[in-house]
C-alpha cells in the first residue's frame, strides 16, 4: 500500500518530546489539588511575557533553543528595539527548525519541501514528534502541490500538475474559515446589524473579547481580541466562563435581566489592543486568518497579545464602569 501527503503549505514543526508520566509525577500530582490548572495559568503568563521562565519551568523541554532562551529585558524597549527584536528571533527560530527537517528527512527535494518559508507563527504552530521521519519511510510519497494545492478530486482520486493518484481512502485535512462562522451572520444586535456587518464597518470591536456594544447578552467565548496574550486557549476557555459566571451572578445580584458595554469601554479596549500588537509585527505580510489574510488592521482579530487582559477584566469588575445594567423593561439597575 502506498501513503501520499498531499501538501500545499509545509507546517511548521517542532519537538513534541512526548513521553509516558513517571510514578513519581502521577504520586506528585496527586497530593496537589489544582496543579494543572496553576501550571496552565503559569504557562500563558510566561507566553504572554508578563514573567520570566525559571530553571525549573519545563514548559519548553525539547523546544528549539530560542524559545527556551527568552528572557526579560532589563529596560523597557523602544518600538523599533522591539520590532527588531521579534524579526531577529523569529528569523532564528525559523532557521532552527527548518534545520531540524534536515537532520531528520533523507530525501533532499522531500526535505526542502516540507520546510517552512513563513515566519513563525504566521500558520498555526505544529508539534509533533513521528511527522517528519514518515516521510523515510518507502512507502510514503510527499506530493508537493504548492502555491495553489491540488487541482481537482474526482471518483477516483486526486488530480494534481495533470496526474491522477488512485486512492482507497481520502482523509482531509485541512482548515477552515474561522472568522467566517455562520454564528457572526446569524448574530443580530438592538439595531437589526448582524456581528459580521458591525465589524466590517467600524472594524473588529469588542471588549475583553467577550461583549460586543449594542449586542446585549451575548457572551463570546475564544473569540477576537479574547486570547488574553495566551498561546493555551484551554487557560483562556477558563478565565473567559470565570469571568461569565462573575457576571451572571453580578447580574442576579443587581436583579438585572440584561448587560451591555459601554460605547466608549469598548473603543478604548480596541485601541489598547491595536497598540499592543506590535508582536505580530512579523507576521504583517504574512497571509493567514490571525490577521485577516493581511487585511485586517492590527489588534483586530484572533490573537491578542498585549498580556493585559486579567487587568482590564479586574478593572472593569471592580468598577463596574464599562457596564450598562437593565432589566426587562429597560430601567438602569
Amino acid at each position: 500500500k502506498e501513503l501520499y501527503v498531499f501538501q500545499r503549505t509545509p507546517s511548521s514543526i517542532d519537538v513534541r518530546d512526548q513521553r509516558e508520566t513517571t510514578d513519581e509525577e502521577r504520586r506528585v500530582w496527586a497530593d496537589n489539588p489544582g496543579w494543572a490548572k496553576a501550571r496552565r495559568a503559569r504557562f500563558a503568563k510566561i507566553s504572554a511575557g508578563r514573567t520570566a521562565m525559571k530553571a525549573n519551568d519545563d514548559y519548553l523541554s525539547g523546544k528549539v533553543p530560542d524559545f527556551k532562551e527568552r528572557k526579560q529585558h532589563s529596560r523597557r524597549l523602544s518600538p523599533e528595539e522591539l520590532i527588531d527584536k521579534q524579526l531577529s528571533t523569529n528569523f532564528r527560530i525559523m532557521e532552527q527548525i527548518r534545520a531540524r527537517v534536515d537532520a531528520i528527512v533523507e530525501d533532499p527535494a522531500t526535505a526542502d519541501a516540507l520546510k517552512p518559508y513563513y515566519p513563525y507563527g504566521c500558520k498555526r504552530p505544529t508539534f509533533h514528534d513521528e511527522y517528519l521521519p514518515t516521510f523515510n519511510q518507502s512507502h510514503v510519497t510527499l506530493v508537493d502541490t504548492a502555491p495553489r494545492g491540488v487541482s481537482e478530486i474526482n471518483e477516483r482520486g486526486v488530480v494534481h500538475a495533470g496526474k491522477e493518484y488512485p486512492l482507497d481512502v481520502l482523509i482531509y485535512a485541512t482548515g477552515f474559515r474561522w472568522m467566517a462562522t455562520s454564528t457572526f451572520n446569524m448574530i443580530k444586535g438592538r439595531d437589526g446589524e448582524t456581528l459580521r456587518q458591525k465589524w466590517e464597518s467600524e472594524g473588529t470591536k469588542t471588549f475583553l473579547g467577550i461583549h460586543s456594544h449594542n449586542f446585549p447578552n451575548l457572551f463570546i467565548v475564544s473569540g477576537p481580541q479574547g486570547g488574553g496574550g495566551s498561546f493555551n486557549f484551554t487557560n483562556a476557555i477558563e478565565e473567559h466562563g470565570d469571568y461569565i459566571v462573575w457576571m451572571l451572578t453580578t447580574m442576579r445580584e443587581r436583579d438585572a435581566t440584561v448587560v451591555d458595554v459601554v460605547k466608549d469601554a469598548e473603543d478604548d479596549y480596541a485601541d489598547h489592543c491595536r497598540l499592543a500588537d506590535i508582536i505580530s509585527q512579523p507576521l504583517r505580510n504574512c497571509i493567514s486568518y490571525y490577521n485577516g489574510h493581511g487585511e485586517a488592521e492590527p489588534g483586530s482579530l484572533a490573537y491578542y497579545g498585549g498580556g493585559q487582559w486579567k487587568k482590564y477584566r479586574q478593572d472593569a469588575q471592580q468598577t463596574l464602569a464599562p457596564y450598562l445594567f437593565d432589566d426587562l423593561r429597560g430601567e438602569p439597575t
